[in-house]
């Protein structure tokens, strides 16, 4: 996490928390005005036994109680418009946060390679919002007052003010005794069960593989032992907090009857009237309610911190990226210099020193054995991991200085585990952009999947989820191909094209690789398969992360054989 001196913690989170202050402001004040409003049954009550009672005169009843219906009317309203209050205030921090906290988490998963990959920072930020309209904040508008209402009891009589004092502080230790109490257990089970989660959406993403290797139960064992811990944890939390919870609830009643007893020996020695015997239990109940509140909702306070937390971290962590000028379209002139990567979660580097120049429109092809590192390569030239040392230039400008919602219409990108999204095929091929229908279907025929579309019940608008529904991986395969290519872009990078595709379909790929190269677009090709190569017009061979020849592509093959190649034969390495 980023911090330091000139770099408080979670600031960019308390700056926006300052933005929205003036809402706060006058939530303060509104709850200033309900809590002096508060204060009308209890006078009401007052004017009843000592004046009303003793003066037999309805009409000043009815005035009273005219006025009381008035004012409690107006408390409500006051209320009303303080949860407006609060409620706009917390869309507010959601629509600023919003789009800020979706794209650090973006970023955080492409950075660690998925590794940390999470929705939980959203729903973070959206159970922030639910909070700050919940009754549990209520309770700190609403606490202050009770230094007030004990003033108030003390100008009744000095005993009722120290009772209320005793009670408060007593409040309060079980206030902290509730946090210190329940807030690890609570913070253990909360990172527990979203690492439980993450395992169940990794088994249901899996459940081919696991179901044909009968590694159900004992995945399903593993689970259910984190959910035992987490239950553990979270059982025993609730069952302190509803203890002190209960505790709290069952003291406020005693000490307001108890302070109603001592009201009523006061008055049997005429030191206060009846009237301020029933006041002072009243007083006393109202300026422990908030405290009350606060323990029992300590559980929401305790969440809502930790939520915070991770919000503060994720974004202290995932700087908001800094405006720069636009750059003109690519052209798709690309070169690395001495490039090194190292992979999200490692410490090794894969692509050791690597450089290598492409001019605009032409093919290369990537070759290697496997764990060559060429998919590392592939996702460095595209600037999706960073370049520990080196750079990665497209048309001269480092790869990572491109604003990349700019730059994303111009490149294309198959990799190897074809990710399709839930929608209809149209919306997958344009991108879910704005869709145009001629270049959708210009896009499926490049990619030779126009036909089969067709044959589909709904064609383009069939809807498919995100592992392609009913499509085989071929079809699959020319669809991210047809997106990739959708729009002409001038850098294309095939990692593995032809990997679920036979001899004809590989021979139309070839054909629709020699029609985009025709186009002007720049062409990076990762294969095995030498079938594909013959569109190509350089060749780069790696091992172990490191260059073994690169050249025109009949040379480099030539010498990787040690003959003329032949392009349907398969590659050495």
């Amino acid at each position: 996490m980023v911090n330091n001196s000139n770099n408080p913690e979670y600031q960019e989170l308390k700056n926006t928390l300052k933005e929205i202050k003036s809402y706060f402001i006058y939530a303060g004040l509104f709850s200033a005005a309900i809590n002096v409003l508060m204060l009308t049954p209890i006078i009401y009550m007052l004017q009843v036994y000592d004046r009303v009672i003793s003066s037999g005169s309805l009409s000043t009843l009815t005035m009273l109680t005219l006025l009381m219906i008035g004012l409690l009317v107006a408390m409500g309203g006051f209320e009303w418009v303080r949860s407006m209050i609060l409620i706009s205030a917390s869309n507010k921090i959601e629509s600023k946060l919003r789009r800020r906290v979706y794209s650090a988490t973006f970023k955080q998963a492409l950075l660690t390679g998925g590794l940390n990959a999470s929705p939980q920072p959203i729903s973070d930020l959206s159970a922030l919002r639910q909070f700050l309209t919940g009754n549990g904040l209520f309770a700190f508008f609403d606490a202050p007052w009770f230094p007030i209402y004990i003033g108030i009891m003390f100008l009744f009589h000095p005993w009722f003010g120290v009772a209320g004092i005793v009670a408060g502080l007593i409040m309060v230790v079980l206030a902290i005794t509730n946090e210190k109490v329940t807030s690890n257990k609570l913070k253990k089970a909360n990172q527990l069960n979203n690492n439980l989660s993450g395992q169940v959406t990794n088994t249901l993403a899996n459940a081919e593989v696991v179901a044909a290797m009968g590694m159900e139960d004992s995945l399903r064992y593993r689970q259910e032992n984190s959910s035992d811990e987490v239950l553990k944890l979270q059982t025993d939390a609730s069952r302190s907090a509803s203890m002190l919870t209960s505790f709290s609830k069952s003291f406020r009643i005693i000490m307001q009857s108890a302070v109603l007893g001592l009201g009523a020996l006061l008055a049997l020695r005429q030191e206060i009237s009846p009237g301020m015997m029933i006041a002072g239990s009243l007083l006393l109940g109202r300026a422990l309610a908030p405290i009350d509140l606060l323990v029992s909702s300590w559980k929401g306070f305790s969440v809502a911190r930790a939520q915070f937390a991770r919000l503060g971290e994720l974004l202290d962590l995932i700087p908001a990226t800094p405006q720069t000028m636009e750059l003109p379209a690519p052209e798709g002139s690309l070169h690395t210099e001495k490039l090194v990567v190292v992979p999200p979660g490692s410490k090794t580097p894969v692509i050791r020193g690597i450089s290598f120049q492409v001019e605009a429109g032409e093919a290369l092809g990537i070759v290697g054995p496997s764990a060559s590192g060429k998919s590392t390569l592939a996702r460095a030239l595209l600037g999706i991991w960073p370049a520990y040392s080196g750079k990665v230039r497209l048309d001269g400008a480092d790869i990572s200085s491109w604003d990349r919602i700019k730059l994303g219409p111009h490149i294309g990108y198959l990799p190897q585990d074809i990710e399709l999204f839930t929608g209809s095929i149209s919306e997958n091929i344009s991108r879910f952009g704005d869709a145009d229908p001629e270049k959708i279907v210009a896009a499926a025929k490049l990619s030779g999947v126009h036909e089969l579309v067709l044959k589909l019940p709904q064609g383009y608008d069939t809807v498919i989820g995100a592992s392609g529904g009913a499509l085989s991986g071929g079809q699959r395969q020319r669809i991210g191909l047809a997106r990739a290519v959708y729009n002409n872009p001038k850098l294309l990078v095939l990692d593995e094209p032809n990997s679920n595709l036979d001899d004809q379909g590989e021979r139309e790929l070839v054909e629709a690789l020699q029609r985009i190269k025709a186009n002007g677009c720049t062409i990076i090709v990762i294969s095995h398969r030498t079938m594909i190569l013959q569109c190509v017009d350089k060749i780069l061979a790696i091992k172990e992360g490191t260059v073994v020849g690169f050249g025109p592509r009949d040379q480099i093959l030539a010498n990787l054989t040690g003959s003329t190649p032949q392009i349907h034969k398969s590659a050495a390495g």
